[in-house]
């Protein structure tokens, strides 16, 4: 759904881009909470480099149409909503910059919308799910499913209104509309399986791992001389895996990543996605400019120069992981180490070390 230079005018794309400014603000705030849990930051770079990876594997979702992750689910039930967001903001700058996918002038509407109302209404959604299911990992991954499945439409909708204010094309709103939500309802059922698919995955291995499945678990009671108390919990595989070291389990994700993203994605449907087949049918596109990086040495997910089409896509799709990892790392660890030394008492512990 990457919205490319054109589709949207000058004024709504500035205010576009001040409310992405605003949303990237409020999330490296509360990225600084999040990333706050040891358990957190080390999975925060990795997810932004897997819905890179993963964004790049189109399926086919209907004759002549595509789709792919928007991982704003995915990342906000992995490792919350603020630090999913940056997640899916440093994803959607590297792909506008490095690879031409996604205009540069139409990229405060691409972390908005992709971004910013992705990551919301799903984890607001996912939030009000498990409040009311029985405490399980079947209720995480059943909230997770519905969570990622309404957010793509909703991503949609979001981009519709942005399109009725803003537009550069004189088309009906309510077909343009109706053909979004028809197409990104059935592209929301592929992601909603991607996305339960990974976190159940994680689950598995490291439930401590997945924030959005922490304090899910009821503990056990036991009547003891007539009154209710918590039993110490059995030792599982699971929880004694959480006092282990992540470092085999980062790199199994490097590695599938890399393999998703430099061999996987050939085989990528190259019918155009739900945005670009609706633009053509009903003119939105009319006004589409070329992009600014389209001279990009990888531009289109292929490295200039290399004339095997699978090799050139292979090592763009690794290049762009390993930015994509680099990248956000670097983000999330500089709000990380923001909030460790902004926390009360940080001053003076450093003035005793001194």
């Amino acid at each position: 759904m990457h919205v490319p230079d054109g589709f949207i005018n000058a004024p709504v794309s500035a205010a576009a881009g001040l409310v992405a400014a605003g949303l990237v603000a409020v999330g490296l705030r509360g990225a600084r909470r999040e990333l706050g849990d040891e358990r957190t930051a080390p999975l925060a770079g990795l997810v932004a480099a897997f819905v890179f990876a993963v964004q790049m594997l189109n399926f086919p979702v209907a004759a002549g149409t595509s789709g792919h992750l928007l991982g704003g689910a995915l990342a906000a039930v992995l490792v919350g909503p603020w630090t999913g967001l940056l997640c899916v903001a440093v994803v959607l700058l590297l792909q506008g910059v490095l690879f031409a996918d996604g205009g540069l002038t139409a990229l405060g509407v691409n972390i908005t919308v992709m971004g910013g109302v992705t990551v919301l209404v799903a984890y607001a959604l996912f939030r009000a799910l498990v409040t009311v299911l029985p405490r399980t990992r079947r209720s995480v991954s059943a909230a997770t499913f519905v969570a990622a499945l309404v957010s793509v439409p909703a991503s949609a909708a979001a981009f519709t209104l942005v399109y009725a204010v803003g537009g550069t094309s004189d088309v009906r709103i309510g077909q343009v509309l109706a053909a979004m939500l028809g197409v990104h309802v059935l592209i929301g059922v592929g992601e909603a399986l991607i996305t339960t698919a990974t976190v159940g995955a994680v689950l598995a291995v490291r439930p401590d791992l997945v924030y959005g499945a922490r304090g899910l678990t009821a503990p056990l009671k036991l009547r003891v001389h007539g009154e209710l108390v918590d039993a110490a919990p059995a030792p599982t595989r699971a929880t004694a895996a959480a006092g282990r070291p992540t470092g085999r389990i980062r790199a199994v994700a490097v590695a599938v990543t890399v393999l998703l993203a430099g061999f996987v994605s050939f085989y990528a449907s190259a019918a155009p996605d739900g945005l670009e087949k609706v633009a053509a049918d009903h003119g939105i596109d009319e006004r589409a400019r070329d992009h600014a990086a389209a001279d990009s040495p990888l531009a289109d997910y292929g490295v200039r120069g290399v004339t095997d089409t699978r090799l050139s896509g292979g090592l763009a799709g690794t290049i762009g992981v390993g930015a994509t990892l680099a990248l956000g790392t670097g983000v999330l660890w500089a709000a990380r180490r923001r909030r460790n030394t902004t926390a009360p008492g940080a001053e003076d512990r450093h003035r005793e070390t001194v």
